[in-house]
C-alpha cells in the first residue's frame, strides 16, 4: 500500500488526532477524525440525497474533521492528482 502521511491537526497535541493520508495504490482519501456526536450522526443518516437511500451504509462513517486541517486535506488531494496524471 502506497499510503502518504500529509497532515495531523497540530491544535490536539498527542491525545487526539485528526489525521490525513493519501493512499497512492487506491486513489483515496484517507482520514481519521472524531467520532460526530449521535445527533450529528443522525441528522446525517437522516438527510436526504438525490440519487442515494438515507442513512449511512454498513462499512461507511461519518468523522468529524476539524477546518484548521483543510490545508492538509488539499495537500492531499494535489499528491493523489498528480499521482493519477
Amino acid at each position: 500500500m502506497a499510503l502518504v502521511f500529509v497532515g495531523v491537526d497540530p491544535n490536539t497535541g498527542d491525545k487526539q488526532s485528526p489525521t490525513v493520508w493519501a493512499d497512492l495504490e487506491h486513489e483515496e482519501l484517507v482520514l481519521q477524525g472524531w467520532k460526530p456526536s449521535p445527533e450529528l450522526e443522525a441528522e446525517c443518516a437522516a438527510t436526504e440525497i438525490p440519487g442515494h437511500a438515507k442513512g449511512i451504509p454498513e462499512g461507511e462513517a461519518v468523522v468529524r474533521i476539524p477546518a484548521r486541517m483543510l490545508h492538509s486535506i488539499r495537500e492531499a488531494c494535489d499528491a493523489l492528482e498528480s499521482h493519477v496524471r
